[in-house]
């Protein structure tokens, strides 16, 4: 709630339960693992990124800023410029360089648009982009929202059983990492892979954050664009127990690195994506606030009763710990398995669960918001985050153990 809503107003609640799903997939995962839960983070890593970051509520944009709901002709859209290349595009979407403010154009734009033509516009430029529902859940993609991605294909037996596992984290940014770190908290081996040209993200962000994510892991970087590199990244996903991935599914595939002969030779194969590796919105690009706004993790403006973004990327940590409680129970059932995790499904399971009962939200004496309810008055917390165990590698700095020639 601190998360959500604007800076000079009430903190607001979540539709839906995302800190029952987030329990409750911590939970399973413990229960597979047996880790003691006191030893696993709480729900309230969903904001631990906002609490590294300083982020505060800053509605109508997210929290980190690079994320607005515009209004279109029939409906609301959400729009991430999370990337310098999102904003050299924004000229190409609205057919405009004028070199103002973008927001600015882009709200003029849209305001004519049709919402799915002007996300469909956007994503066809590489710009993440969705159209809002007005129920939490309602959007489509043409499939059921609710697919079955929890096990599609099933492999042969873990070849190191009653080993611990090596994890090969090909993921980048939070849900990925997020499912590693707690991979890691329960004794895996967890090597994360980078290429010198696009390094994770993350990095450039908040220091104590990523640490908080990567430390104990090693750190491995590839030159994906050469064939020594390709060669180097085959290898060590031959010899995972669990690889993570977050890319679309024709860039693995492009170097010749297949998940359904990972989980033939008994890998578990956690792959991360935005929408799903099949389907008509497979090649689409997402982040985690414009997946949880397509899912109808928004909160109506008290004001406006305009769509405003809610909590901090909400769809990235509700994944990243749904992916860990899944590659859990496929390592403790023995055989490799494809675990395909779409952001946006986990996040309307989130969306559409039985939400907050009837409260009011009030400013006490000394600055801070309490809610209450029928049965009970509590305080709204501020964001988060436990300290990092460590630094985290840095880039490569494990280049000749785990692929000995330095690659």
């Amino acid at each position: 709630m601190a998360l959500t809503g604007r800076a000079d107003g009430p903190p607001l609640a979540s539709p839906g339960d995302p800190a029952g799903a987030v329990r409750r997939a911590l939970a399973a995962f413990a229960g597979d693992t047996g880790a003691d839960p006191a030893r696993l983070p709480g729900h309230r890593l969903l904001g631990e990124r906002a609490a590294s970051a300083g982020f505060a509520r800053r509605a109508p944009r997210s929290v980190g800023g690079a994320f607005r709901i515009l209004s279109c002709a029939d409906g609301p859209m959400g729009i991430s410029l999370a990337r310098p290349t999102d904003l050299e595009l924004v000229p190409a979407l609205i057919e405009d360089g004028d070199g103002g403010d973008p927001w600015a154009a882009l709200a003029d734009w849209a305001a004519g648009q049709v919402a799915a033509d002007a996300v469909g516009r956007a994503q066809l430029l590489g710009i993440p982009a969705c159209s809002v529902p007005a129920t939490p859940g309602e959007a489509g993609d043409e499939q059921a929202v609710h697919r079955a991605r929890q096990a599609i294909v099933k492999g042969a037996p873990r070849r190191t059983p009653g080993l611990p596992p090596l994890v090969v984290d090909l993921s980048a940014l939070w849900a990925g990492p997020l499912c590693a770190h707690l991979l890691g908290l329960t004794g895996a081996r967890v090597v994360k892979v980078e290429s010198p040209e696009r390094p994770d993200g993350a990095r450039s962000g908040p220091p104590a954050f990523y640490d908080l994510l990567h430390a104990g892991h090693a750190s491995v970087c590839l030159d994906l664009t050469s064939t020594p590199g390709r060669d180097a990244l085959r290898r060590l996903v031959e010899r995972a127990d669990v690889v993570l991935e977050s890319s679309r599914p024709r860039a693995l595939r492009r170097m010749g690195v297949l998940a359904e002969e990972a989980v033939d030779r008994g890998t578990v194969w956690t792959s991360i994506t935005a929408y799903g590796r099949s389907g008509p919105w497979a090649e689409r690009v997402g982040f985690g606030d414009d997946v949880a706004a397509a899912a109808g993790l928004v909160v109506q403006d008290p004001a406006t009763a305009q769509p405003l973004p809610c909590g901090d990327a909400l769809a990235d940590p509700l994944t990243g710990v749904a992916a860990a409680a899944a590659t859990a129970a496929a390592l403790r059932e023995g055989h490799g398995r494809l675990i395909d995790l779409a952001m946006r499904d986990v996040a309307v399971a989130a969306a559409t669960a039985p939400g907050p009962e009837p409260h009011t939200v009030g400013r006490c004496s000394d600055g801070t918001w309490q809610v209450e309810t029928e049965h009970t008055r509590f305080p709204v917390l501020a964001p988060h985050a436990r300290s990092p165990h460590g630094p985290a590698r840095a880039l490569g700095a494990d280049n000749a153990a785990f692929t000995g020639d330095g690659a």
